[in-house]
This record gives structure tokens, sequence and C-alpha cells, in this order.
């Protein structure tokens, strides 16, 4: 019997490690590509470092910083609909990058439609959550509650009054922080912002190109992305301003799962 248990616990081991042999495979063959793209974008090769960095994107990593150099070699291709699109997305993961804010921003004087930069709740940004990601979010939520549980511990074996209001401070911050998640949670769920792609997009009275063209709308422009019906969306730009384009024009900042 000792000895199954020692093979199973063997051929874990070398499952394990095998395992691991192959992520690190996988990190050292998406830092060769990460580079060779960096390398064509400081050489001017564009196209090939978007090509690079959507290999990359396509594999699973989709870091902030991925998404920012993305969105500089679009820009530097003149697509500032891609590039905005990008920017946005690593403003997702990445939201207190000075040079991406600085970059969001150029691009977005590009663009020729003027339209507000609007998030659907505008409350996260008045609390700071904007300057946080939802990972940071949950983070700090984690951390609280670890150490409100240690707390707790504590109490059980020796009562000391400190640890009671820590205790009571502790299960405030706890409600706070678990506030802050779901709002940050929810803000991300119900983001329906998109952005225009194409260099100019007509928008009709209905999902038909023989509908009423009610105006046209220009590559950068950040709108509100309300439903899909065949290969037509119903955008809308303001509370009075809304029509349907052809979904080729549009993409969301954040899929619908």
């Amino acid at each position: 019997m000792n000895r199954l248990v020692r093979f199973a616990l063997t051929g874990l081991l070398i499952c394990c490690m095998s395992s691991c042999g192959l992520k690190a495979e996988k990190v050292d063959f998406a830092a060769e590509i990460f580079f060779e793209a960096n390398r064509d974008y400081g050489n001017g090769q564009f196209q090939k470092a978007v090509d690079g960095y959507l290999e990359l994107i396509e594999k699973g990593f989709d870091t902030g910083h991925l998404f920012y150099n993305l969105g500089n070699a679009y820009f530097r291709l003149g697509e500032t609909g891609k590039a905005i699109l990008c920017y946005e997305k690593a403003r997702l993961l990445i939201p207190r990058n000075d040079d991406l804010a600085f970059n969001l921003a150029y691009a977005k004087d590009q663009v020729v439609d003027a339209v507000d930069d609007f998030r659907t709740i505008p409350l996260t940004n008045f609390i700071g959550l904007d300057s946080l990601n939802l990972h940071e979010v949950f983070f700090i939520f984690s951390v609280v509650n670890i150490l409100f549980f240690a707390l707790i511990g504590i109490r059980l074996f020796k009562k000391v009054e400190w640890s009671y209001y820590l205790s009571i401070f502790s299960a405030i911050v706890i409600s706070i922080s678990a506030c802050a998640l779901v709002l940050k949670w929810y803000g991300s769920v119900a983001d329906d912002r998109a952005v225009i792609l194409s260099e100019e997009a007509v928008v009709r009275a209905g999902p038909d190109t023989k509908d009423t063209v009610l105006f046209k709308i220009h590559q950068g422009t950040v709108v509100h992305y309300e439903r899909k019906e065949g290969d037509w969306v119903l955008l809308r730009l303001s509370k009075d301003k809304r029509g349907w384009v052809e979904s080729s024009h549009i993409e969301q900042i954040i899929k619908a799962g």
C-alpha cells in the first residue's frame, strides 16, 4: 500500500513539474513575441507590431500594457477607432497609467464627432473607484476579510479590549469594501460602451439599408451599445440621439459573454 501511495505521489509530482514546464515555455514564447513586436514598433513596422500583439491577445495574454502598446501601433497606422478601443480596454486594467491617459486624451482629440466621455456608473469616478481595477478592489476586499477573521480568532483565545474595537472598525471597513466591490463589479458588467471603428458609419432609423439615414458617425466615437439584431446594432449617443448601424462598424469595449 505504501509503495502504491509513493507511486501515485511521484506521478502527481511529475505531472505538476511538466505543467510548470509547459507554462514556463508558454511565458518564454510570449515574451519573445512581445519583444519582437516592440522591436517592430521601434523600427516603424507598425502592422507587424499589431500582428504580434494580436497573436498574444488571442493566446490569452490580454494585459493592460499589451492593449496599450497595441493602441499605440494602431494610432501610428491612422486607425484612431481601434486605437481608442485598445486604450479603453487598457484603462480598465491599468487605470493609473499617465502615459495611457495622455495618449487616450490625444487620440480622442482627433475624433470628428464631439461626444462627452461618459461612464455607465458616474459614481465610481466620484468615489475614486476608477483609479483601481476590479482585481485590485477584490484584493483589498480579501485582505480586509483576512484581517477581520484574524482578529476574531485572537478574541476567541484572548479577549483584550483593543481587539474588540478593532474588530468593529474592521467590520465597518469590510462593509465599505464589499459595497465598493459590488459597485465595481456591476460597473464592469453594465459597461455598454462601444467604439466606432470605421472611418465613417451611416446611422439609420431601422435595421435595414432601406431605412432613413439619420446621421453619420466617425471612427473613434464612443457610444452606448444597446442591442444587436442580426447584422445591425442599436446605438445611443445621448438620451435623444440613437439609431441603427451595421455591426461591422462597431465593437464593444467589454464584450458581452
